[in-house]
């Protein structure tokens, strides 16, 4: 007789059913049209995110508060979100037409409008994606706050603690501080968070900011003060979804627009129906491999070309990019920033018009029927598969359709890395995507070998698309990378590409069935390091040599240079 199994999940596993619970809760709160997070509808929500227990989160689940894990969030939150205790998610409703000032967080392109003191309005034009990283973010700042309560309220009577009331003080003075002021602030901030002195000291100027250095304490303030409020029989917080959002979510509005501005471009310029490569990437490096080593060759003698590339990207170079992109709009591309609402800025290069003895690329192989680059900036997650599905359709006017020539599309990204470290480079050869097993392989024209001897460690194997990046732990990853999967790491659009390629090339016949594909992706970070995941901070210059290798071995292939 065959023994009974003893019948337990693994941490992965019990990761892997939290992050579907949090899928499948979002969406319900989604459909419902709003929620209160800490209340009995938020509370799963809270749940699944305290059982998943995700890096980027780091303490999460403990007492103590949360540093590095809430600057990444409140990087990518609007500037004063902490002070409001409704916040309204809309579509693109008209608001950037009104008096609003839009508010663009730091790390994240999303257009928000504070409405009055209570309440901040969200534009959602990138998709559920986007829906999905803002709950997640705004669900993990509402558990720090209600630390930060539990620890002010001594008592049911509604007695505060004495390094609270010292805090209050000092926002209710608005002056900047001097060092010993700043330092008696983070002293009683330091009780308040169950943090050490020198732990906040090295934190507290990556929130602050020109205008407000001391932001920090401010963050915490009110953090705090909408949770302690509530607690005392205030006004709870509330997220609600306008209806127009709910009518217009999944249904391709911002990206068919976007596509179509696109094609009308190259519509009136003659290029609809030249041979046409897709990229995305950044809006710098297909621009700056170009046309950058020759044009500042002679301000950078003996300089290679990742010199003069470090040299653009730093902070301050505005005036040397600007010299890039003067001299790009005059030999062949064309820029459109975006109007649609996707965020997604694009450039086409007209190759027809461009002298490539004045080019980093002299050999460049074009034939008679010269082709056309267009640069799509990057998308976010599921708002991947909108913008090229619309792409790759043809261009409809006046019922007349004009099928594109698309003879590629190349993804060069960012994704964290499970086998080695920030900066090497990652090329893929299958998207699985997160919790529903859907796997997408495909052959990728760019190979691990074209990359060796160039000094960065190189990996290749299957990457998954996740939900988030937000979302993850390193028992999930462990899973993936140590099992069969074999997965080398992970990234949220790679899958939506694929799926969007496969549906235009094999069964809608709008583009060849032999498109050629090219996907290869740089670490930002390797989360099952500690110290290494996104909330550790940036690549600083360490991804800009990945970030031109990957770009130039994609045009070596477009240009037909062996």
């Amino acid at each position: 007789m065959q023994g009974t199994k003893n019948i337990t999940r693994s941490r992965a596993q019990e990761s892997s059913a939290a992050i579907e619970r949090l899928y499948i809760t979002m969406r319900h709160l989604f459909n419902r049209g709003f929620y209160k997070p800490m209340g009995i509808s938020g509370e799963s929500l809270r749940e699944a995110l305290l059982a998943l227990r995700p890096e980027i989160y780091g303490s999460i689940a403990e007492e103590k508060a949360e540093l590095n894990g809430l600057l990444y969030v409140i990087e990518r939150l609007p500037v004063g979100i902490e002070q409001c205790c409704f916040i309204n998610l809309t579509s693109d409703e008209g608001y950037g037409k009104s008096h609003f000032k839009a508010i663009v967080p730091p790390k994240r392109k999303r257009n928000c409008y504070r409405i009055d003191e209570e309440q901040m309005n969200v534009e959602i034009t990138r998709g559920r994606s986007d829906i999905y990283d803002i709950l997640t973010h705004l669900t993990f700042i509402y558990i720090e706050a209600d630390k930060i309560k539990s620890r002010v309220l001594i008592d049911d009577n509604g007695e505060i603690a004495r390094d609270w009331i010292k805090l209050e003080q000092i926002i209710a003075s608005e002056q900047k501080l001097p060092l010993e002021g700043r330092e008696q602030a983070i002293s009683h901030v330091s009780n308040i968070l169950g943090r050490t002195f020198s732990e906040i000291t090295d934190i507290y100027d990556g929130f602050g900011t020109k205008a407000d250095p001391d932001r920090f304490l401010r963050v915490i303030y009110w953090l705090g003060k909408v949770a302690i409020d509530e607690a005392m029989g205030g006004q709870k917080r509330t997220i609600t979804f306008t209806p127009i959002l709910r009518e217009r979510l999944g249904h391709h509005i911002h990206g068919e627009i976007w596509a179509d501005n696109i094609k009308s471009v190259l519509k009136q310029n003659g290029l609809l129906q030249r041979p046409i490569h897709i990229i995305s990437a950044n809006m710098h490096s297909v621009m700056n491999s170009l046309f950058a080593p020759v044009l500042l060759k002679s301000r950078y003698k003996d300089k290679d070309e990742f010199f003069i590339y470090e040299e653009l990207s730093k902070s301050g170079n505005d005036p040397m990019r600007e010299k890039v992109q003067d001299f790009a709009m005059k030999n062949g591309m064309i820029y459109m920033p975006d109007t649609s609402g996707t965020n997604i800025d694009v450039q086409i290069f007209d190759t027809d018009k461009i002298d490539f003895s004045k080019t980093a690329f002299p050999k460049a192989v074009l034939g008679e029927n010269k082709p056309v680059i267009i640069v799509m900036d990057y998308a976010f997650g599921e708002q991947a598969y909108e913008t090229i599905d619309e792409l790759l359709k043809p261009y409809k006017e006046n019922d007349v359709k004009t099928f594109m020539d698309v003879e590629s599309v190349s993804i060069m990204g960012k994704a964290g890395i499970l086998e080695g470290g920030k900066g090497d480079i990652m090329i893929p050869s299958a998207h699985i995507n997160e919790g529903t097993g859907d796997n997408y392989p495909f052959e990728n024209e760019l190979t691990a070998e074209m990359f060796a001897g160039q000094g960065i460690p190189v990996y290749s194997g299957p990457m998954v698309s996740v939900l988030g990046t937000s979302l993850q732990n390193k028992d999930l990853l462990k899973f993936f990378n140590e099992s069969t999967w074999g997965v080398i790491g992970l990234e949220m659009e790679g899958a939506y590409y694929q799926k969007a390629i496969q549906s235009a090339s094999k069964i809608r016949k709008s583009i060849a069935p032999d498109v050629k594909v090219r996907y290869a992706y740089y670490a930002s970070d390797n989360p099952l390091e500690t110290g290494s995941t996104l909330a550790s901070g940036g690549l600083g210059t360490t991804g800009v040599k990945p970030t031109y290798l990957i770009t130039i071995k994609i045009l070596e292939q477009i240009f037909n240079i062996r």
